[in-house]
């Protein structure tokens, strides 16, 4: 493999904005064109989710490269829950022939129908997209990127052999610094920042992270008025961006992109 053609380089401010997209379950982009659209003024690159929370949609590569198409840079999330190296050789050469060259690897979501496969791990499948660099098939293709998702705990070694880092999503901008201070790597690290969109969202969220804190008085906000999950995440945007101990952010805006995008507008 050669070297790759994306420049990884930070925008001036030295600060990303990475938004998540939700993936399309019918045979229609029509709504991920509309947010990669919407999104794009104030987005540096997107996150295709794979099966998201167990659901079959469209191919994350597929949408990746709907996004490139687009002018859009992006990062094809895929799960280790329903490939085996065979799946994962094929989503590979998939992903060399679109020119999709980002990977987030991430274990999955426990599946709606049926079983995880038992076969990948994370780290098998980081091992896997590094040693395409020495398979003559892929000689004239660019070297693949693949980050791994971190929870708020100790990082094993291997992890710290990613490209990049993305953070669990977190509400306390507290304790991610507190993470960060406290597991200290080089390579660049997204802070996770979703959007509460409502009191049923975040008793879902508790339900499905453990140990995610979701603070009483924003539940209470949302209840109020449904804008304030908008207004408190790009906060925390913000104030992330102010630290300087991240090299960005991974934002899930879910439904209320529209909102996201023209209020980030505002304060960017």
């Amino acid at each position: 493999m050669r070297e790759s053609t994306v420049d990884h380089g930070r925008p001036v401010g030295g600060f990303e904005l990475i938004c998540e997209i939700e993936p399309p379950t019918r045979p229609d982009l029509t709504h991920a064109r509309h947010q990669i659209g919407v999104l794009g003024p104030v987005t540096d690159a997107f996150l295709i989710p794979d099966n998201h929370l167990g659901r079959a949609t469209v191919s994350s590569i597929a949408v990746a490269h709907e996004v490139q198409t687009m002018g859009g840079r992006s990062i094809a999330c895929v799960n280790a829950r329903d490939r085996n190296l065979l799946g994962l050789r094929r989503d590979l050469l998939t992903a060399a022939a679109y020119g999709v060259e980002e990977f987030l690897f991430v274990h999955g979501d426990k599946p709606t129908v049926g079983n995880r496969s038992g076969e990948l791990t994370v780290r098998a499948m980081m091992d896997a997209a590094r040693a395409a660099g020495a398979d003559p098939v892929f000689a004239d293709r660019p070297a693949f990127r693949v980050g791994a998702a971190a929870g708020l705990r100790p990082l094993p070694a291997w992890k710290r052999t990613a490209d990049f880092l993305f953070v669990q999503v977190c509400y306390s901008v507290d304790a991610l610094l507190r993470w960060r201070d406290a597991h200290p790597v080089e390579l660049p690290v997204y802070a996770g920042v979703m959007v509460l969109a409502s009191v049923g969202m975040a008793r879902r969220l508790a339900e499905s992270i453990p140990d995610i804190d979701i603070p009483d008085a924003l539940v209470e906000a949302v209840e109020r008025d449904r804008a304030a999950g908008v207004e408190a995440a790009c906060a925390q945007v913000l104030h992330l961006r102010d630290s300087g101990a991240f090299a960005g952010v991974h934002l899930v805006p879910v439904s209320r992109y529209r909102q996201v995008a023209a209020r980030l507008e505002d304060l960017l």
